[in-house]
C-alpha cells in the first residue's frame, strides 16, 4: 500500500490566516525583519481569513450549518491567549521581558523528545530567528525523511527562483495548420475548468476560452480543430509511489489538478491523463462560446514563437506558495519544483528539479550537505533533510535580506485554526493560535516545522523530524506538546 499523506483539510483550498489571533500576529509584526510586514502579496489569504472567522461559531473551529434559523449570529472565533504582554509593535526588544535561557527550555524539551510515541529516532532544532542563536538542537544535522515538511525547502527555492509575483500562464496559440488553435500547458496548478473554483484565485479555462473565441470570430473564424501541448515538462508524469489518490499525473497542463469532483484537497482518484482531460474540458467551453471543434483534441507541439490568441494565468508564486503550505497540497509542490527547474535551466522533471531546488538553497548560503530533494512534495520516502536545515529556511525567511521569502511563514497552518492545523493544539491549547507549523506524515515518519511567537516576543523556529513512530495520532500530539513547550506553554 502507497503511503499517504495525512491531514488533509476539509475546508475549501482557500487559505486562511486567522487574524483573530492577535497575539500571533502582533508576535510576528515584531520579530525582526519576518515581520516587518506580512508581505505585499495579499493573494487573497488574509482577506478570506477575515471572511472565514467571522462564519465560525462560539466554539472558536467546528463549522456549522448557520441558517435563518439556527439561531443568533455567531461570534468570532477566539483569540490566541495574550503572550506579549505590554509589548507592542512601537515597543523596542530590549524592553520586553528577559528571554528565558536555554537550559530552560531544554528542561521542558527533553522529556516530551524521550516519548515513545515518538518513534526510535527523533531530532530536533530551535533557533531565535532574529539572533540565529541555537536556543536547542538533538540530532539536528541528522538527515531524516521529512515527509511533507519538505514543502518548506520547495517553498523557498520556487520563491527565490521566480520571485512572489511571477504569475505562469497558459495560452492558445494558432496552430501549424489552417483553422487549428493549440492550447498550451505552463504548468499553472491553480488552472481551473469551473467557473468560480472553490480554490480560489487563478488560471481560468473559462476566461481563456472566452478570450480566444472573441479573437477567432473577430478573424472570422467559427470552427476549429483543437490540439494541446503538454510538452514543457519532461520524464515520468507519475510520481514514483505510482497511482495514489494523493497526487495526480504530473503534467504541464491540468485542470483543479485532475479532480473529477468539487473537491479542492484531500485524496481523490484523479485523472489518469489531466492535460487531456483539460483539453476536452476547454473543447467544451469553445462549444459553448460559440465557436465549434471539430474531432478529438489531438497532442501536438506548439509552434515556436507563436503568437498567444488568448492567455490565463496563475495566482501569484506567493499565493501557490501559501496554498501549497497551508493545505499540504501535493500537486502544487511538485508544479513548483519543476518551475524552480525551468528558471534554473534543469529538464522539467523529478532530477531536474531535485538538481534545481538543491542549487537555490545553497544559493541562499544553507549546508545542504546530506540533503536530497527526491520530489517537491515530501511523497517519497527517499527525501532527505535534517532538522538544521529546516529551522535555517524559516530563519532566512524571517530574516531582512530576503523579504521574498516572506511567503513561506505566511502560507504555514496557524495551530486550532487553518490548514492541517485546524485541529491540532486547538481549542484551549495554550499554543493555539500561535503555532504556525508544516506537518508531516507518512506511514512511521511524522515531522513539525514552523515558527512560533515566545512569551518574551521573539518568534523561535523549531523542527521536529521523527521516525519509526507506533502509530501516528500519538506521535502527533507528542509533536504537538514539543510545538507548545517551545511556546513556553506548560
Amino acid at each position: 500500500m502507497c503511503d499517504r499523506e495525512r491531514g488533509w483539510s476539509e475546508v475549501p483550498l482557500v487559505k486562511t490566516w486567522q487574524l483573530t489571533a492577535g497575539a500571533a500576529v502582533a508576535g510576528l509584526a515584531l520579530s525582526v525583519a519576518a515581520v516587518t510586514a506580512a508581505g505585499p502579496w495579499d493573494s487573497g489569504q488574509r482577506k478570506a481569513e477575515r471572511d472565514k472567522a467571522a462564519s465560525w461559531g462560539r466554539t472558536g473551529g467546528a463549522d456549522h450549518d448557520g441558517g435563518a434559523a439556527a439561531g443568533p449570529l455567531p461570534q468570532a472565533a477566539p483569540s490566541a491567549p495574550g503572550v506579549l504582554g505590554a509589548v507592542g509593535p512601537g515597543v523596542p526588544r530590549g524592553r520586553a521581558a528577559a528571554a528565558a535561557p536555554a537550559d530552560a527550555l531544554a528542561a521542558r524539551l527533553r522529556p516530551l523528545l524521550a516519548d515513545p510515541a515518538l518513534g526510535t529516532v527523533r531530532t530536533a532544532s530551535v533557533v531565535d530567528t532574529a539572533t540565529g542563536q541555537v536556543l536547542y538542537e538533538s540530532g539536528a544535522r541528522d538527515a531524516m525523511t521529512p515527509a511533507s515538511t519538505v514543502k518548506i525547502a520547495t517553498a523557498a527555492a520556487v520563491l527565490a527562483a521566480l520571485g512572489p509575483e511571477h504569475r505562469i500562464r497558459t495560452t492558445v496559440v494558432p496552430g501549424a495548420t489552417p483553422g487549428q488553435v493549440v492550447l498550451v500547458g505552463g504548468g499553472d496548478p491553480s488552472l481551473t475548468a469551473k467557473k468560480k473554483s472553490p480554490a480560489g484565485s487563478g488560471g481560468s479555462l473559462v476566461a481563456l476560452a472566452a478570450d480566444a473565441a472573441q479573437a477567432l470570430k473577430a478573424a472570422g473564424t467559427d470552427t476549429v480543430t483543437l490540439a494541446y501541448d503538454d510538452s514543457l515538462y519532461s520524464g515520468p508524469v507519475r510520481h514514483p509511489i505510482g497511482v495514489n489518490p494523493n497526487i495526480a499525473p504530473v503534467t504541464a497542463l491540468a485542470a483543479d489538478e485532475g479532480r473529477p469532483d468539487d473537491s479542492t484537497s484531500g485524496p481523490v482518484d484523479r485523472a489518469d491523463d489531466p492535460s487531456g482531460a483539460a483539453a476536452r474540458a476547454f473543447r467544451t467551453l469553445l462549444a459553448e462560446r460559440g465557436v465549434k471543434v471539430t474531432g478529438e483534441p489531438v497532442r501536438a507541439r506548439a509552434a515556436a514563437g507563436a503568437q498567444p490568441l488568448a492567455v490565463t494565468q496563475s495566482t501569484p508564486v506567493a499565493g501557490l506558495v501559501e496554498r501549497m503550505l497551508t493545505n499540504s497540497d501535493n500537486d502544487i509542490a511538485e508544479a513548483l519544483a519543476r518551475q524552480t527547474a525551468l528558471a534554473s535551466g534543469q529538464p522539467a522533471s523529478f532530477e531536474g528539479a531535485e538538481k534545481a531546488v538543491t542549487a537555490r538553497l545553497a544559493g541562499l548560503g544553507l549546508d545542504t550537505a546530506g540533503s536530497r530533494f527526491a520530489d517537491g512534495s515530501g511523497l517519497s520516502r527517499a527525501d532527505k533533510v535534517s532538522a538544521g536545515l529546516l529551522t535555517g529556511l524559516l530563519a532566512k525567511a524571517a530574516g531582512p535580506d530576503h523579504p521574498e521569502l516572506r511567503p513561506v511563514l505566511t502560507g504555514l497552518p496557524v495551530a486550532g485554526f487553518t490548514g492541517t492545523l485546524r485541529a491540532r493544539n486547538a481549542g484551549t491549547s495554550p499554543a493555539a493560535g500561535l503555532v504556525r507549523a508544516k506537518t508531516g506524515t507518512l506511514t512511521g515518519v511524522n515531522s513539525l516545522s514552523g515558527t512560533v511567537v515566545d512569551a518574551t516576543g521573539r518568534l523561535l523556529a523549531f523542527a521536529f523530524l521523527t521516525a519509526n513512530s507506533p502509530g501516528p495520532e500519538g506521535a502527533e500530539k507528542g509533536l504537538d506538546k514539543l510545538a507548545a513547550a517551545v511556546a513556553g506553554a506548560p
